[in-house]
């Protein structure tokens, strides 16, 4: 023999002895022609003991028919390929036990063998299995928490609310100065009560992976007449001037947490600023849309900076019981959530004593339709009435439920109360039988408000004026009110908010 040809069949023989993995050699027939000394440790045969064996006897009984029939189909087309691909795949040992295998085929030249690599995946799958356990009990815990945080916006700001309506009932019918200024304090309890607890939602909603951005394009000028509607009152109550300057251009994110996104820089440029003005602005930076806000403010130490995200943050240099210490100091780590969640950036710049400037980045979006909106309804006199509007209330809590109805029929509102959709359609049974609808957004019996509108309009027609109140504060649930063309009031209810609104709607405004 050609010694360089011992060498090397002794090369070949040592390195499928010395494989980790059981390695088989099988004729076209399917006889093992040889078994190095994983076999015995994977399958507790001694090489002797299979040698001339069927490579089935290494298979389960029940997978032996059908695999002389796959061997012969890769003996008609050889090539180098993992065994059942797709498929899961078994051994059995001397004992009779079975155990997951991998197996990867190769054919040996033209001598009509075959090599198959056997592999012992016990251990890969044990970790396979516990790896999607783990993910099912993530997913049940994520939804079991969105359904705790839903339960939670609702229930939670249920006695708040009716505290508000009762508070504001007091507030119009007691005349003594000195309990007028017990109940005012009494009102901005409640008020901060009700700030810190949608704030406490907000983060736990983000913080829990309960909000899912829902990514598309839209206008930025019909997003900003919407912050100038919403904010322009409350920045003149304090002397100052709300700037909107839009470009007449498309963003592709998710529009409502952008819309919760502003609404908390701008309320804290608002807090902030004691004179002059604040400004919304967006400029075409070509694959993005720059939107900035920006501030003559108290301004923001640069040591600072670095901590304004941070859970329960604020300024320092801003008097005790000022109106600018209303805040939680969450508005802005809500902010950080929620752009992390859209993967934006968000720059900002201040300096002491001139203001603050937050610009958040936001990639250019296409195909944007301009988009209708409305302004902010006409300003109404109190003075303006309308003789007994009636009014239907659906509402199933009943504290919330008896604290409004008080509260309307003090206002000399018919109120005909309900507490279910069906319910609803009885009491709205006759044409032109109210001319408000008000209902709770989640109802009993998996019923909500926007199935009551939608009920009511398709039997009184489109045109009914109706105002969801829900304790959902999301933007998610403003647009979907949005679509529907209906009134939102977030719980709790600012009294006067409400009768305004309700006045407003009763004399025709949009």
């Amino acid at each position: 023999m050609d010694p360089a040809l011992g060498l090397r069949t002794d090369l070949i023989r040592s390195a499928l002895e010395t494989a980790p993995d059981a390695i088989v050699i099988a004729d076209g027939a399917g006889t093992i022609v040889f078994a190095n000394r994983q076999v015995e440790a994977l399958f507790g045969y001694r090489p002797a003991e299979i040698l001339g064996a069927k490579v089935e006897q290494l298979l389960p009984e029940r997978l032996r028919g059908p695999h002389a029939a796959h061997r012969r189909r890769f003996a008609a087309s050889p090539r180098v390929r993992p065994m059942g691909a797709g498929l899961e795949l078994y051994g059995r040992r001397k004992d009779g036990s079975e155990f997951p295998v991998e197996i990867s085929l190769s054919p040996i030249g033209e001598s009509h063998l075959t090599t198959a690599a056997i592999r012992d995946v016990t251990e890969r799958k044990r970790i396979e299995a516990e790896l999607i356990a783990a993910r099912e009990e993530a997913n049940r815990a994520n939804l079991a928490k969105s359904r705790f945080l839903a339960t939670a916006s609702h229930d939670l700001r249920q006695p708040v609310q009716a505290l508000a309506m009762l508070n504001g009932i007091l507030r119009r019918a007691v005349g003594d100065v000195h309990l007028t200024a017990a109940i005012s304090q009494q009102e901005q309890a409640i008020n901060a009560m009700s700030r810190l607890l949608g704030a406490l939602l907000d983060m736990s909603k983000l913080e829990s992976g309960a909000i899912r951005p829902e990514i598309s394009s839209f206008r930025v000028d019909a997003l900003f007449e919407e912050m100038r509607s919403e904010f322009y009152s409350v920045a003149a109550s304090k002397g100052l001037s709300l700037e909107v300057h839009p470009e007449p251009v498309a963003v592709r994110s998710d529009r409502s947490l952008v819309e919760q996104v502003l609404r908390n820089l701008i309320s804290n440029a608002i807090k902030y600023t004691r004179y002059g003005s604040v400004r919304l602005r967006s400029l075409d930076q070509g694959p993005l849309i720059r939107v900035e806000v920006l501030d003559t403010g108290i301004g923001i130490p640069p040591e600072q900076l670095s901590n304004i995200y941070d859970e329960f943050y604020r300024v320092p240099g801003v008097a005790e019981g000022s109106t600018e210490d209303s805040g939680y100091g969450l508005g802005l780590a809500i902010v950080r959530r929620i752009v992390r969640l859209l993967d934006l950036q968000l720059e900002v710049r201040s300096e002491v004593g001139k203001g603050s400037a937050f610009a958040l980045m936001l990639p250019a979006g296409s195909g944007a339709p301009p988009r209708s909106f409305r302004r902010a309804p006409r300003a109404v006199s109190d003075a303006t009435s309308v003789s007994q509007p009636r009014v239907l209330l659906v509402e199933d809590d009943p504290r919330v439920r008896d604290a409004t109805q008080l509260l309307l029929r003090s206002e000399n509102y018919q109120v005909t109360v309900v507490t279910t959709l069906a319910g609803a359609l009885e009491a709205a049974g006759a044409p032109d039988s109210i001319d408000l609808l008000i209902t709770d957004y989640h109802l009993g019996n998996g019923e909500n408000g926007i199935q009551v509108i939608e009920a009511l309009r398709a039997r009184h027609g489109p045109s009914l004026k109706a105002v969801l109140v829900t304790g959902d504060t999301s933007s998610a649930m403003h647009e979907l009110a949005r679509q529907q063309q209906v009134r939102v009031v977030s719980k709790p209810v600012q009294v006067d908010e409400l009768l305004t609104l309700l006045r407003q709607l009763s004399a025709g405004a949009d």
